[in-house]
């Protein structure tokens, strides 16, 4: 397959490529704007910050695959893909261990002044009364606002710092996911203004998505505890920052920061942000995953989806419809001869039948097998017994939704 890289990996997922004979394009150089004048004949596209827009998916002529090397792929125009029968994968949970120690390495830094006090000595300037003032982490609350791979990575690190850790009891909430959050230490609460009330730290680990954008907004702030501590090493538009700024100023709210709303595209460039220059923001530049730990992780990870794609199957897809629409299902027992499925989806085609997932399974010896066919709307009886009617069918049945 022709794959392209718009971004960099590591050299041990480059040659797990070459050695399955793909030929690999490498050119992590690329940008949103140019991306389209380079994927004609790309079969699978690998991107970890590029943007992936409409324009570039309307350019491709091959394109089946692009795998998000991460977790978040807010970044890659996922609807389009969805009408172009493009699969959009990620790589979810590899980079969780770096973020989780990020997000603590943030809170001793702001507990502890850590980039203040570097920065005094660096510039000759020595002043142990101001930065001996700490609270310290032991006995702590710590409320982690979204209980994913990374949240509980985080809590589990801070439960062993002695920490009380919170969050939020949700309907929904598989039973492995509960016995997983309290296995870390997590105790739930029955609201998120609980959760600000008692905490004196809240970690954010909440998606990029409509339902985020602005969730840390004034009101979110005004219920935090007067000098409690915000982390972010999720997503810049997850917090209204302004809000955040009169916060810390009012309130005296601190923050340790890796991401901003507003923060350059690429790997270096101009940054001017108030935040970012406040005083009580401890701020690192969008770095949680990147550990030679968790990039190794992900490229496999990557590679993983590549491979599983070649083999016919897709990993971790995000715009597939998680339960597949189905009105009906109609099993179809035939023998194992060519043609046959051909005859039993022109039959469905004549009644106006349209199938939203299908699985034909062939059964030791390849004399026989069975398709399962899902389709969105009731089966009359007399497409029923057309199928039943094809040669080579052994018995065809339905049953209604």
């Amino acid at each position: 397959m022709k794959v392209l890289l718009a971004d960099k990996l590591p050299d041990e997922a480059v040659e797990r490529l070459n050695a399955a004979g793909d030929d690999v394009m490498m050119m992590p150089d690329l940008t949103a704007d140019d991306l389209a004048d380079h994927i004609a004949g790309v079969e699978v596209l690998v991107v970890r910050s590029t943007k992936v827009t409409s324009a570039t998916l309307d350019a491709a002529d091959r394109l089946g695959l692009i795998v998000r090397a991460g977790a978040g792929t807010n970044t890659i125009d996922c609807a389009r893909a969805a009408e172009l029968g493009v699969f959009v994968c990620n790589v979810p949970g590899r980079n969780a261990l770096a973020v989780a120690e990020l997000a603590v390495g943030l809170m001793v830094a702001v507990d502890r002044h850590i980039a203040d006090a570097t920065i005094d000595s660096r510039n000759g300037r020595w002043n142990k009364k101001t930065y001996s003032k700490a609270l310290g982490l032991y006995g702590r609350t710590l409320g982690v606002i979204g209980l994913g791979d990374i949240g509980i990575a985080t809590a589990e690190r801070a439960s062993g710092f002695g920490m009380s850790v919170i969050a939020v009891a949700k309907p929904g909430r598989s039973p492995r996911a509960v016995q997983r959050a309290e296995a870390a230490g997590v105790t739930f609460v029955d609201s998120i203004d609980t959760l600000l009330a008692e905490s004196h730290i809240v970690s954010l680990h909440v998606p990029g998505a409509d339902s985020t954008k602005g969730m840390v907004d004034a009101d979110f702030l005004s219920k935090m505890r007067p000098g409690a501590t915000l982390i972010n090493t999720s997503r810049g538009n997850v917090v209204d920052e302004p809000a955040l700024i009169e916060a810390m100023d009012s309130r005296g709210i601190r923050a340790g920061l890796d991401v901003f709303a507003d923060e350059p595209a690429g790997g270096s460039g101009e940054f001017h942000s108030a935040l970012a220059g406040h005083p009580n923001v401890v701020a690192t530049h969008h770095i949680g995953a990147s550990t030679e730990q968790a990039q190794a992780a992900v490229a496999s990870g990557t590679v993983d989806a590549i491979e599983s794609y070649r083999s016919g199957g897709v990993t971790n897809c995000v715009n597939l419809n998680a339960v597949p629409p189905r009105a009906a299902t109609l099993t179809v027992r035939h023998l194992d001869k060519v043609g046959v499925l051909a005859a039993v989806l022109a039959a469905l085609r004549v009644a106006d039948l349209n199938i939203s997932n299908m699985q034909n399974q062939v059964f030791a010896g390849s004399i026989a097998a069975v398709a399962t066919i899902d389709v969105n709307q009731a089966v009359p009886s007399s497409t029923v017994a057309a199928i039943q009617a094809i040669p080579d069918v052994i018995n065809a049945s339905v049953s209604e939704s």
